[in-house]
């Protein structure tokens, strides 16, 4: 059974949905039988990359708050982020356009290694405090996770994969996804955004329940903590 996972590497809940769903499919008796597909998303299609303005920063100039408030914000995701083992730096994040990242990610689909990605770009944003439009800096997160570097470099000069980037926020689109993270199983149940472990586990139980009599696809969503196209987390 596939399940596909539309996110955006610039988008906090995303990393914490990847963690709590990998809790759920870890639990569930039947995980070896599921394909996950990550899928390209982006919150801001038309930011500009700027190394000298960190998310805090940018937070407050997007929503009109003061900067503390942009702080306290992010502080509770920082928090809701160790919850799950993981550890945000808003104060080194750096605001850069995803889409060369997305291309990124694509090249390495074609390798069996589009988790691997994901995990590596989401850490080195969050975490790390990365510039992921940066070529170079992808580059060196392609040798990490097994890709080689002069094929990442080499991809990222041209438009390759820009076309499957586009496909994927077109079919977001079509499916109505205004936010992400945003969980399909098998086109028949979503989750979107960040919830609770037990939420993913009851949708991937029932969508597989489903997937192994061939039922009807009808898809229904389960709402949670995300970000959307408006800038709202």
């Amino acid at each position: 059974m596939k399940i596909q996972i539309w996110s955006d590497v610039m988008c906090p809940f995303c990393y914490i949905g990847k963690r709590r769903f990998e809790q759920a499919l870890e639990q569930f008796e039947h995980k070896d039988e599921i394909e996950v597909e990550w899928k390209s998303f982006q919150l801001n299609p038309n930011l500009v990359t700027d190394p000298d303005i960190n998310i805090n920063q940018y937070l407050a100039d997007i929503k009109g708050i003061t900067l503390d408030h942009a702080k306290q914000l992010n502080d509770h995701v920082t928090q809701m982020a160790a919850e799950v083992g993981l550890t945000y730096d808003f104060d080194k994040a750096v605001v850069a356009n995803s889409f060369d990242a997305h291309r990124f990610a694509h090249l390495a689909k074609q390798y069996g290694l589009g988790d691997e990605a994901e995990e590596a770009l989401f850490k080195a944003y969050f975490t790390e405090g990365k510039n992921i439009a940066d070529h170079e800096t992808l580059a060196e997160l392609g040798a990490s996770i097994g890709l080689d570097k002069d094929e990442v470099a080499h991809t990222l000069k041209g438009n390759k994969y820009a076309i499957n980037v586009n496909q994927d926020i077109a079919q977001a689109q079509q499916l109505g996804i205004r936010g992400v993270p945003f969980f399909v199983m098998d086109m028949k149940y979503a989750v979107s955004g960040a919830q609770p472990v037990d939420a993913f586990t009851q949708t991937i139980e029932k969508a597989y329940s489903e997937w192994t009599v061939n039922k009807p696809a009808k898809l229904e969503i389960v709402e949670g903590d995300s970000c959307d196209i408006n800038g709202n987390c």
